[in-house]
């Protein structure tokens, strides 16, 4: 806790500024929220002047506190947290809200300010990255402390969170999660101001938190989201809880201090209007004419605070220079995880493990995935109860659970979502290179966690696994028919469909480097011949998304098929028969639309012609999304339909997809074009 005297008088004073200057943005930009900003600023102003610890000088310290505003519609409370706090964050920040180019947008974004730890809009994605956030300091703490060292993983996570927060199915999943293991450094203050959108919370939401957060094996603590002191002494029972992650179910009023709408739904996602704003400032005792107002008060409080951290700050970095020097093994394991090292080697060594035989590549994978572990000491995840189905438990290595944070493994529980939006915060904690799994068609389960990784950037791998129809028995509901085109369309996410071991070899080492996004990789879960390749063969070439597997013969080029996982196989078949009736065939292995895309044109060209030829493109899946890789004549023969239950080879026949039918396919195309 905070050493600085703080008066009543001052606390308020400090509190309403930061509602007005949050009031003041909003009314500038004729937009936001200011319900949750006016509402939660003494919470917010007593964590971030009495408990919070960070540095703004170097806002990514390794033993900083976390804050998360889950409820992001309220960002301009955390902009004004930010420059108050002296952050690099502008007057001029605040005052350029949710305007083109500017560093402050509708809601808090990673990457554009620093102190915002993560982007947050979407209702309940916060709460869960927390929870993976708090798995990572845990982790840390379990691997790098040593006697007399205890000063990894010592900080807390702590976030506010909304009704919508609690409301969305992510947060309980990720609150049973934290529950199970105990996450002790989970404090989240929880925004009950009864007020959502359309109204009072009792139109659709009157359970107990409480009961329902003690079930999940939460601390909860009750307190008036106004009052300072209670606020307090429940941010430090928080702290002194070890053994159970703390929910402070603060009782606030939306828009406080708006005479006029304080309580109302209006004030949730609406600007106070010029007069409403002017009342408000004359009520709190601040001129009316007085825009993005700061008291030299308040002003000093806040430098006080920053400087009291430095001590704080200080006294860390000199104990981790001297566990540093005593620990020179784990400093060096620090530094490799802490850099996402991957052996510039590992090709080679991955390779030596993938057999010329006939394998799921989901099987392959997991072969692949056990040498990984050995090589990159950072990578770890786990799947939604489907590991012995993915093949992704790493076999060597213990599982986390509670009070178990040595482990590599994860148990996610049937949880597709929470699993997602937690591997988002291990990855954004910095270091770790987290995967999940799960069946492909299960994806749509955890496309919004999916979404914002891609948005963010994050560094996460996905192996979504039973890649197609060919799930078989199982039936339509378990087939993947639109999910590989639904995962394309999402920008900056990576989709790799391996057909073969050395395809997954390939497919994991760009996963591990690509630290532009996340990558997905799709796995059969039927076996697949590996594919003939003469021994001058390049494997590198692979990592060019797209390359000739099968060439043609001698002479003009008549078609070129393209195909990604098992329909690789099909295509060489049916390159095979074509042959046979004097058609020149090239077939191309697509394991990836995006990452050939940014190939450069005349590698692209190579590979698939401009001119002369005609294509057709071969996927168990739905047709769309193919349309830009040629300007070429372009048949795509796919699954635009549900399947059925019946053994895979079944289907394969009767859905068309033999060398023989689609021949017949391609025949019938040609001599209608003809």
């Amino acid at each position: 806790m905070g050493k600085l005297s703080i008066s009543p008088q001052l606390g308020k004073l400090a509190a309403d500024t930061l509602r007005l200057l949050s009031a003041d943005g909003i009314q500038r930009a004729n937009s936001g929220h200011p319900g949750l900003p006016m509402g939660m600023a003494d919470c917010a102003f007593v964590l971030w002047s009495r408990f919070l610890q960070f540095n703004p000088k170097d806002p990514q310290w390794e033993n900083r506190d976390r804050f998360i505003l889950s409820a992001g519609h309220g960002s301009m409370l955390l902009y004004s947290l930010l420059h108050l706090s002296g952050y690099d964050v502008s007057l001029e920040d605040l005052k350029s809200f949710r305007q083109w180019g500017s560093h402050t947008p509708g809601h808090p974004e990673y990457g554009c300010l620093p102190g915002v730890e993560v982007t947050t809009g979407p209702l309940g994605q916060g709460f869960a990255n927390g929870v993976g956030m708090a798995i990572a300091a845990k982790m840390t703490a379990a691997r790098f402390n040593t006697d007399g060292f205890s000063i990894f993983g010592t900080h807390h996570v702590y976030a506010i969170v909304s009704d919508g927060d609690l409301m969305e199915g992510i947060s309980a999943e990720s609150a049973s999660i934290a529950g199970h293991l105990r996450l002790g450094n989970i404090i989240y203050i929880y925004d009950y101001n009864n007020i959502t959108i359309e109204g009072s919370t009792n139109l659709t939401f009157t359970e107990s938190i409480p009961m329902r957060f003690n079930a999940y094996g939460w601390q909860t603590i009750e307190v008036d989201g106004h009052n300072h002191e209670e606020i307090a002494t429940a941010i430090e029972k928080g702290i002194k809880e070890d053994n159970k992650p703390t929910l402070i179910i603060a009782k606030t009023h939306i828009g406080y201090g708006s005479p006029n709408k304080q309580d109302k739904a209006v004030v949730h996602g609406s600007p106070l209007g010029n007069d409403e704003l002017k009342e408000t400032k004359r009520c709190l005792g601040f001129s009316e004419d007085d825009y993005f107002y700061i008291p030299n008060e308040v002003k000093k409080l806040f430098n006080l605070r920053v400087k009291e951290l430095e001590e704080g700050y200080k006294c860390w970095q000199k104990q981790f220079g001297v566990w540093q020097e005593k620990n020179p093994e784990l400093w060096k394991l620090w530094k490799t995880i802490k850099t996402k090292s991957v052996p510039d080697t590992i090709e080679k060594e991955l390779i030596n493990i993938v057999k010329s035989e006939p394998a799921a590549t989901r099987s392959l994978s997991g072969k692949v995935m056990q040498k990984i572990a050995e090589l990159v000491p950072g990578f770890c995840g786990g799947s939604a109860d489907l590991a012995p189905s993915t093949k992704t438990f790493l076999e060597s290595y213990p599982s986390i659970g509670p009070d178990q944070f040595k482990g590599r493994n994860f148990h996610f529980g049937i949880r597709e979502h929470a699993m997602g939006g937690i591997i988002n915060g291990i990855a954004l904690y910095d270091g770790f290179i987290p995967f999940g799994s799960t069946f492909l068609v299960f994806s749509d389960y955890m496309r919004p966690a999916v979404r914002l990784a891609a948005f963010m950037g994050l560094h996460v791998i996905y192996v979504f696994t039973h890649d197609s129809i060919y799930v078989g028995e199982d039936g339509p509901t378990h087939q993947p028919v639109e999910q590989l085109a639904a995962l394309r369309a999402i920008p900056n996410l990576t989709v790799i469909r391996p057909a073969d071991g050395l395809e997954v070899v390939i497919s994991w080492t760009y996963a591990l480097r690509n630290r532009k996004g996340p990558t997905a990789l799709v796995l059969s879960r039927q076996k697949v011949l590996p594919l003939e390749r003469s021994n001058t063969f390049d494997p590198f070439l692979i990592q060019r998304g797209g390359y000739i597997i099968s060439s043609e013969r001698d002479g003009l080029l008549d078609l070129v098929l393209v195909a990604s996982g098992s329909e690789v196989q099909v295509a060489v078949e049916t390159q095979k028969i074509l042959e046979k009736e004097g058609l020149s065939v090239r077939v191309v292995s697509m394991l990836s639309i995006e990452i050939f895309r940014i190939q450069p044109e005349n590698y692209k060209a190579s590979v698939i012609p401009q001119k002369g030829s005609r294509v057709v493109v071969i996927e168990a899946g739905a047709s769309q999304g193919w349309s830009d890789i040629t300007s070429l004549p372009l048949l795509t023969i796919g699954i635009d339909h549900y399947g059925a239950s019946a053994p895979y080879k079944v289907l394969a026949e009767k859905y068309g997809f033999t060398g023989e039918k689609v021949a017949d396919k391609i025949r019938e195309w040609i001599s209608k074009r003809d």
